[in-house]
């Protein structure tokens, strides 16, 4: 895999950090993207660097498509391609539907869903001999949850999209699919008002007999990436120890 590359969005710190580490250790030069926590991405970078491999740093607001732009013209400057795309970076209103706003809907659906698209868009453009992308959902996606109405929406999009990119990029050697995972005990997960009461239905109701962890989205996550998993199109991996299976 030398001088391979990859950009994971949102990638200074919970499952889009361990999937960057896990892809240098993998041989991958990394595209480190961040949007406020720059102390955060640097770190990551230092992790990244003492594995051998070099990485760019870029802070960029993914729900903004002419920032999103901007950084694939430094990627196509500093590397002058790509292999791997992960749409990782995520965000969201959490609120009752009729408490929701328009600025809410927006915000939501740019950075999870709009960015998926724009992004598949410009990292294409860069697999000039083909390559993976990798969306990232959760079963909210599929199944109710309480305030989580834009995120599910979101992410819902995201699945969606899966499908329709692995058709029309399949012909430019570019295999997409999308990896869903249940409740994972990350940073993220503190800004919900549910929390432990979404962890505590994910350690009792879960059939495989413990939690998601991080780990396990980058398995799920790296084979989708790997060539293995060359005849996997279009589709969402679901990886919650059969917790959706119950509902």
């Amino acid at each position: 895999m030398s001088n391979k590359v990859a950009l994971v969005t949102g990638s200074s710190r919970g499952l889009g950090k361990a999937l960057a580490i896990e892809l240098a250790e993998n041989g991958y030069d990394i595209v480190v993207n961040y949007a406020r926590s720059k102390s955060a991405a640097e770190e990551t970078v230092k992790e990244i660097e003492a594995l051998g491999r070099k990485a760019l740093m870029i802070r960029a607001n993914v729900g903004d498509v002419k920032k999103l732009r901007l950084m694939f013209e430094e990627i196509k400057t500093e590397f002058g391609r790509l292999d791997v795309f992960v749409s990782n970076a995520a965000s969201g209103v959490l609120r009752p539907i009729m408490e929701l706003e328009e600025s809410h809907w927006d915000w939501t659906m740019n950075i999870n869903a709009k960015a998926m698209l724009f992004g598949a868009q410009e990292a294409a453009k860069l697999m000039d001999k083909g390559g993976k992308i990798v969306g990232v959902s959760s079963l909210g996606s599929i199944r109710y949850l309480e305030n989580y109405t834009t995120v599910g929406v979101s992410k819902a999009a995201i699945e969606s999209l899966t499908r329709y990119l692995a058709v029309e990029l399949a012909p430019q050697g570019i295999s997409v699919n999308t990896v869903s995972g249940g409740a994972l005990d990350t940073e993220a997960l503190k800004h919900f008002p549910n929390r432990e009461e979404l962890l505590e239905d994910a350690r009792i109701n879960t059939p495989a007999g413990r939690m998601v962890e991080i780990k396990d989205m980058v398995k799920a996550a790296m084979f989708l990436i790997s060539e293995d998993s060359n005849m996997i199109r279009g589709q969402t991996i679901i990886v919650d120890g059969g917790r959706s299976i119950l509902m």
